[in-house]
């Protein structure tokens, strides 16, 4: 789930959003939680210029302490970041920060990552904007060693070097998985040769195909091995009938049809998808996920397709 509430651009927000407390997200995650889902994500803005605040809001919640206060309220589902702009922080910072996370949830991290786009936030941070696709390969480098089983961990690079400095507690995961978001041909390059998954930045289903395939091109290329997890954004859901206006690009009406339609990226090359539901408060919310979870999902059970769902 791309959770509510802890980011509310205007592209996406539900208008009860903005006066949701805590308690609203974490009932949020718990339904999810409950209804069997994959995962629950939030996203990463330090601080947003007053040029993109009316369109991207200043509301942003910092994605370690969200993830870490979700994972105290549920027990199964996974933690993304969806994306963490890791370009803004050492290697270390993150790298403490991350493995704490999956430390205290018992392995349940996933590390989303994405160059950013906010020009004023690396300025202030004092983070070259220009080659920040460059910054982030090295970061994702060096976490690589960071986030591995090693105390110590070593790595010797052109912005980063870092041995005999010892972090612990290490991760409950062996190899965290890091997944890339992103459409850009620069991206979906960093996905396939650093990525073990991809996670678009809002492709229409017809764009699926050629993306998938390049990634598979890509990682042949660069002898790149082992399993690659490719995710999917869908149309905005309503399991049943509204009686309100949800918008013409929502998908809405009886689980089978809903189900029926979701398959289709499974042909596609998708391995999980992100659903985002239509709401109007957070009960309405909570009965869409509770009703996708037990009368969607059984519709997909023959399918190896894994669920999620966004906000």
């Amino acid at each position: 789930m791309q959770l509510p509430v802890q980011s509310q651009s205007t592209i996406y927000a539900e208008p009860w959003e903005a006066s949701a407390t805590a308690a609203d997200l974490a009932a949020v995650a718990r339904a999810a939680d409950r209804a069997g889902f994959g995962y629950v994500a939030t996203c990463d803005h330090v601080a947003i210029p007053r040029r993109l605040a009316g369109p991207m809001s200043t509301v942003w919640y910092d994605p370690v302490a969200t993830l870490s206060f979700l994972a105290g309220v549920t027990e199964h589902v996974r933690l993304l970041s969806h994306v963490a702009i890791l370009g803004l922080r050492h290697p270390l910072i993150s790298a403490k920060q991350y493995a704490t996370l999956d430390h205290l949830s018992g392995g349940r991290l996933i590390l989303g990552v994405g160059a950013g786009h906010v020009q004023e936030e690396f300025e202030i941070l004092g983070v070259d904007f220009a080659r920040r696709g460059a910054v982030l390969d090295e970061t994702l480098d060096a976490l690589r060693a960071a986030l591995g089983p090693e105390e110590y961990p070593e790595f010797e690079g052109e912005l980063f070097s870092f041995k005999d400095l010892g972090q612990l507690p290490r991760p409950v995961q062996e190899r965290i998985p890091v997944w890339v978001g992103g459409s850009s041909p620069a991206a979906v390059r960093r996905a396939a040769v650093r990525g073990d998954g991809w996670l678009p930045q809002g492709d229409p289903r017809d764009r699926l195909p050629a993306q998938i395939a390049r990634i598979g091109e890509l990682r042949a290329e660069a002898g790149v091995a082992g399993p690659m997890e490719i995710g999917a954004i869908t149309e905005a859901l309503y399991v049943g009938e509204p009686g309100w206006d949800t918008g013409r690009r929502t998908l809405t009406g009886k689980p089978e049809a809903l189900a029926e339609s979701l398959r289709e990226y499974k042909a596609l090359g998708v391995d999980q998808i992100q659903v985002r539901f239509r709401s109007r408060d957070r009960a309405e919310l909570v009965d869409q996920i509770t009703a996708f979870g037990a009368e969607v999902a059984p519709h997909l059970n023959d399918q190896p397709l894994r669920l999620v769902t966004g906000d």
